[in-house]
């Protein structure tokens, strides 16, 4: 009986360790400023597959001429993908459809881009898009700048 409740006992202190961590870490990705809740898909469904699979929730951060994506559910303090401003060429702007509502955070618009040589779909607010779209287009004289 009292192993049992030791053993209960750390598996909550765990877990409440582990939840700390999350927050800890995005407050350290917070601190510089210009952050936003942004879902990213980084390889479209398959034929047949859910419109709602593949999305990851997470946060963006501008970092200078990047905006550096880091997944929420992760302990990585380096964000898992960077994306370069000059590279990022905008093709499609829409609204969520079918299970995609599901999997993504109310009100979100899903912005279909390219960076590079593969496709990437962000989803974030309304408000966080017209800041995305106005750091595209403020790019530094000679950039080129790819907002369709």
């Amino acid at each position: 009986m009292v192993l049992a409740l030791l053993v209960a006992g750390a598996a909550l202190a765990l877990l409440v360790l582990g939840l700390f961590g999350f927050g800890v870490r995005r407050r350290l990705i917070q601190r510089s400023g210009g952050t936003f809740d942004c879902s990213a898909r980084f390889t479209a469904p398959r034929a047949g597959q859910s419109q709602g699979k593949g999305w990851l929730y997470g946060v963006a951060r501008y970092n200078g001429d990047h905006v550096e994506w880091f997944r929420v559910f992760s302990y990585a303090l380096r964000p898992r993908r960077t994306l370069q401003r000059d590279r990022i060429q905008v093709r499609d702007r829409r609204q969520p459809v079918g299970e995609e509502e599901l999997a993504l955070l109310p009100g979100a618009v899903v912005l279909s881009c390219r960076h590079d040589e593969w496709d990437v779909e962000l989803a974030m607010s309304e408000d966080a898009l017209t800041g995305f779209l106005a750091w595209l287009e403020a790019a530094p004289p000679g950039q080129r700048v790819n907002v369709a």
